[in-house]
């Protein structure tokens, strides 16, 4: 039974099985009789199987397989897939062996059923049910993947069947709500999206939305829906005057209202907001769809929308002479319209709107020869061949899941080579990420770039229409250790970082051995740990036997230390010297919400002042006389020497990501003109609050900066930590507790 799907329960008088009329009706709309008939076949065994069962809903269990089997349809896919979609729960939740379906209905749909049942048993998360554990999760992801390279068919299943789970998703409690909502906004909207199956995408991220960010649903919902009347009437009016317009100027099309998702519009007013814009400056809320019938008619009625109305400069992408990597094209241009609102325009012919809407499934609609023999089928799923070499190439699941999400699940950008070949990259590409996706050896000798002409860094992202010449060296030089590290951005794909493992992973063990202890030594600084005293916990948390190979792997980037501090949270750092003096930072701006005290109901919580735990860190509570449950890293000072240890409660942090912690940072550095300039800009860029400084100078001309950061936990503390080391003239970068409260007690 799938993820996330209500387990079903038998009950001695179940309802009657809800009609499979309109799914008959659907599918007479294009389906042959000998099509229909299997379907109504596969819909009376699955309601027989399921008579018994009812899902937590309290509805009868049929309607599960039939809601999935009239999306499936709504795709137009064939009558193997329809009567795999109303069967797909009968072998594992009634006991029906495949053999017998395979008699019953034929082995394509045995085969069909067979594959969703074992994608519906592969755990998407840990045993305890951690959000934060990804191997579970990356060796679920690699399965589907081979499940789609056999079959595709299977995982449109897949998707038809998680569709409806989010309908009715309010049978469940809160907390396995918002788990599945998670997951679906991870792997099944990102999937739906790279299929190209516009239809169950939108829906999949606005009732996975609804339930992640209940809050911000409900805002944009009620913003919508209070000027829903004005906005229905003014798009009647633009379809009509543009409709008029196109037929003057001897255009055939069908002009429709668009209307915008809400998960979209949150994406959008999150974007604004960024640029200090206000929700009434989204340009896209109201939009129009054109669909004419030729490529030519495409182009035309973009000349007719821009005589009508004045285009917005920097609004027009033409899909059509640059499809996306799911071979979606329309030309999308946003225009200054009636009354001088933006208006989004979509032009696109009517075999582009099919496979827009469809995407791959438009494959299966009854087209001789099959979708294998289909080039355009082909093209489309090359991605995944792409995908599945690269798997090959992988020996842990966790980085296939991030060359999954960082190259197949991001938007794309299209950049040029000096002799007009045009790649697509995912969306923050970088030159290095090009010159490997060109060629590996190009790579090896990258050492500079160029963006239309002028020199860029290696970690610039790359740009819609961007011409990109790599300057390389004459010989392999090989990448630099630099390149992995992710807090740099140097390397944002997945297929680029393995690429770059795999060289240094050629080189010398004892080279990378060297190496990877001193990166190890310089993270575990940061975090005030030491290799000496904590080696074998951190060989037990990331799986190593011998410190040798974890610092090899480490040393040719077989292990990233991008998330070292969130993994290394269970440490608990027991230095009991006096630490350095730090910033005194204002009261921290932190949520309520944000930690929660265990076996009790709600109570006043407050970060401690004298070590400023982040989330990541691990904590415990300090009942005070008057101002509630104060919040106190385990290992601060005064817990840790606290007489009355009645007062000491078990905490946890929340959900609450909007919290903002105040952190003590050290910096010890060689004295320079502009040193705090370079401290503050690069600290403003990584959009982190610094609510206070001081400097002290040493005889030697070294400098101590003693910075109170506000962060919203440990692995964006690390991120910062690593991009201050990289400043001219630095020396080390630490985290420091609040020496000078020690004797006062747990605040």
């Amino acid at each position: 039974m799938a993820a996330g799907a209500a387990k079903p329960t038998t009950t001695p008088a179940p309802d009657a099985a809800p009609s499979v009329q309109p799914l008959l009706d659907l599918c007479a709309k294009y389906l042959p009789a000998e099509g229909m008939s299997l379907v109504s076949r596969s819909y009376d065994f699955a309601a027989h199987a399921h008579r018994d069962q009812k899902r937590l809903t309290g509805e009868p269990y049929i309607i599960h397989p039939l809601d999935a089997a009239m999306t499936v349809a709504g795709l137009q896919m064939d009558p193997a897939t329809i009567a795999a979609a109303l069967l797909h729960d009968v072998q594992e939740d009634c006991g029906v062996p495949n053999e017998e379906l395979a008699k019953l209905f034929g082995p394509e749909v045995a085969k069909l059923v067979d594959g969703a049942t074992k994608l519906d048993k592969i755990p998407w998360r840990a045993p305890d049910e951690r959000p934060g554990d990804q191997l579970i999760q990356a060796e679920s992801l690699r399965k589907m993947f081979m499940a789609m390279a056999e079959d595709i068919r299977v995982v449109i299943i897949k998707l038809a069947d998680r569709l409806h789970n989010m309908r009715t998703l309010d049978a469940k409690t809160p907390e396995k709500r918002v788990r599945t909502a998670q997951e679906t906004m991870e792997i099944y909207a990102p999937l739906a999206n790279r299929l190209g199956i516009w239809q169950i995408k939108w829906e999949l991220e606005d009732l996975a939305f609804r339930y992640i960010e209940p809050e911000k649903y409900k805002q944009i919902a009620k913003l919508l829906q209070t000027k829903r009347t004005a906005r229905e009437r003014y798009v009647s009016q633009v379809e009509r005057i543009l409709r008029e317009e196109l037929s003057r100027s001897g255009i055939e099309a069908d002009v429709q209202g668009r209307a915008k998702h809400i998960y979209s519009i949150a994406q959008k007013a999150e974007k604004y907001a960024a640029e200090h814009k206000g929700f009434e400056q989204i340009y896209d809320l109201l939009a129009l769809r054109v669909i004419v019938n030729t490529v030519g008619d495409c182009y035309n009625a973009l000349g007719v929308v821009h005589g009508l109305w004045h285009p917005i400069p920097g609004q027009f992408d033409d899909y059509i002479a640059s499809p996306k990597e799911s071979l979606y094209q329309s030309l999308h241009t946003t225009v200054m319209s009636v009354g001088a609102r933006p208006l989004e325009v979509q032009i696109r012919t009517h075999d582009m709107h099919q496979l827009a809407e469809y995407g791959v499934a438009a494959h299966w609609q009854y087209k001789e020869g099959g979708p294998n023999k289909d080039q355009e089928y082909l093209q489309r799923m090359s991605w995944l061949r792409q995908l599945l070499e690269w798997q090959r190439d992988m020996s842990h699941a966790e980085e296939f899941v991030e060359s999954v999400k960082t190259d197949l699940f991001r938007d794309q950008v299209f950049v040029y080579t000096p002799k007009g070949e045009i790649k697509e990259m995912p969306a923050g590409a970088t030159p290095i990420d090009f010159a490997y996706r060109v060629h590996t050896e190009l790579g090896h000798r990258t050492i500079g770039a160029k963006a239309n002409g002028r020199l860029v860094p290696l970690n610039y992202q790359l740009q819609n229409g961007d011409v990109l010449e790599i300057l390389a060296s004459k010989a392999s030089r090989g990448p630099t250790r630099d390149w992995l590290n992710m807090n740099l951005g140097y390397v944002k794909t997945g297929h680029t970082r393995e690429k770059i493992r795999q060289w240094f992973k050629k080189q010398e063990r004892a080279e990378n051995i060297e190496r990877g202890r001193e990166i190890i030594d310089k993270e575990l600084r940061r975090l005030n740990l030491s290799l000496s005293e904590h080696g074998d916990e951190i060989l037990r948390i990331f799986k190593y036997e011998a410190l040798d190979d974890f610092l090899a792997a480490v040393g040719y980037g077989g292990v990233s230390t991008a998330h070292f501090a969130t993994r290394l949270a269970p440490i608990i750092h027991k230095d009991d010297e006096p630490a350095l003096p730090v910033v005194e930072g204002p009261t921290p701006r932190v949520q309520t919400q944000s930690v929660q005290v265990l076996g009790t109901g709600d109570l006043l919580t407050q970060i401690a002042r004298c070590c400023n735990p982040v989330p990541g860190d691990r904590i415990i509570g300090y009942v005070t006389r008057s101002r509630g449950v104060s919040v106190h890293r385990r290992d601060c000072f005064n817990i840790l020497h606290e007489d009355d240890r009645e007062r000491l409660v078990d905490v946890e942090w929340g959900r609450s990501g909007a919290a903002m912690y105040p952190v003590a940072v050290h910096i010890e550095a060689w004295d320079r003109v502009g040193l705090l300039k370079d401290v503050s800009t690069l600290v403003s860029d990584e959009k982190v609050n610094m609510v206070g400084v001081r400097t002290e100078h040493d005889d030697d001309r070294t400098t101590h900066v003693y910075l109170t950061l506000e962060t919203t936990g440990v692995e964006q503390l690390s991120k910062v930590m690593a991009r201050l080391e990289s400043i001219r003239g630095v020396i080390s970068v630490s985290r420091q507790l609040d020496g000078h409260r020690r004797a006062a007690g747990p605040s």
